[in-house]
């Protein structure tokens, strides 16, 4: 069975960058459509990119002012989210999530079937 594990998370300065990784095992991502969300603690779960199985169509959401860039390895079965211009508002758990590949991804977290853990990401000087 599919089993998404996120890493990359941690503390970092404000304006500084970090990039996450969602890894997979039991399955690969090859045919998967892979979100990045986060939650804040007693809010809802929001996306915040996502990507097509073959690399092809990436959205991120506009809030994010193009800060997130999102990219994916199959050969690693890994997707990466790098984080730029990060701000304490940034600060969360970040998730990972797949689900069958469709012709676009969605920013919609209903429509992923599996999760990872997440990883905390603080952000503070």
């Amino acid at each position: 069975q599919l089993q998404l594990v996120e890493s990359g998370g941690g503390l970092v300065r404000p304006g500084g960058s970090l990039r996450l990784a969602c890894g997979a095992s039991g399955s690969t991502l090859d045919y998967l459509d892979i979100g990045w969300f986060r939650q804040a603690p007693g809010k809802e779960r929001g996306g915040v990119s996502c990507i097509d199985s073959r690399g092809s169509t990436m959205v991120s959401v506009d809030s994010g002012n193009g800060r997130f860039t999102i990219s994916r390895d199959n050969a690693k079965n890994t997707v990466y989210l790098r984080i730029d211009s990060l701000s304490p508002k940034d600060t969360t758990v970040y998730y990972c999530a797949s689900r069958t590949t469709r012709s676009i991804c969605s920013l919609g977290s209903s429509r992923y079937d599996y999760w990872g853990q997440g990883t905390q990401v603080t952000v503070s000087s």
